[in-house]
């Protein structure tokens, strides 16, 4: 018994040793295979056309985003404020740009956080704005593990947490902008 308890004791040293590495490359492997396409898509399908479509969002944009605003107005961008261009527009590119920091490992910490903060606001909008209810919201502690909010995003949450504890794992553009870093001088 003494045998099995030391061998379990290594095993358990040598994946405690393992884990600096290994939870935040998993973290963003499971990011990148889970949730990168589907934000990118989301994002990138709300840009209007052309070169200045990067700085005037579609309709579709604003109706994901502020919904009761938009049917409030009848459909119609150019009756909402520049607090709503302003917020969709940011929203967006958010929801371009943090995936892809994560997915290249830079800024991780900062990426993964502001996801955080992106997976909090869109569960709040999908609730308040497009109401979404029930089953769909869920509960926590039931049989059921497939609702759309409560069960699905806590998971996209703890793997984004992982990210922020751990930061981007070996193989990332933070790990190659801090290895390449000059070193301070020495104080004087």
């Amino acid at each position: 018994m003494i045998r099995l308890l030391r061998l379990y004791d290594t095993a358990t040293a040598q994946l405690e040793a393992a884990a600096p590495w290994l939870l935040p490359s998993l973290a963003r492997l499971v990011f990148t295979g889970v949730l990168m396409v589907y934000y990118l898509n989301s994002g990138l399908a709300k840009f209007g056309e052309g070169v200045l479509g990067l700085f005037r969002p579609d309709a579709g944009a604003y109706v994901t985003i502020f919904p009761k605003a938009m049917e409030a107005v009848g459909y119609d961008i150019s009756q909402l404020t520049l607090f709503h261009w302003a917020v969709t527009l940011a929203g967006t590119w958010a929801e371009v740009l943090l995936p892809l920091a994560i997915v290249l490992g830079l800024f991780t910490r900062l990426a993964a956080l502001g996801m955080i903060g992106f997976v909090f606001v869109q569960s709040v909008v999908d609730v308040y704005g497009h109401g979404v209810t029930g089953d769909d919201i869920g509960r926590w502690f039931d049989a059921p593990s497939n609702a759309l909010l409560l069960d699905q995003r806590a998971f996209w949450v703890l793997t984004l947490g992982v990210l922020v504890l751990r930061g981007a794992g070996p193989v990332s553009l933070d790990r190659a902008l801090t290895t390449f870093r000059p070193a301070s001088p020495a104080p004087v």
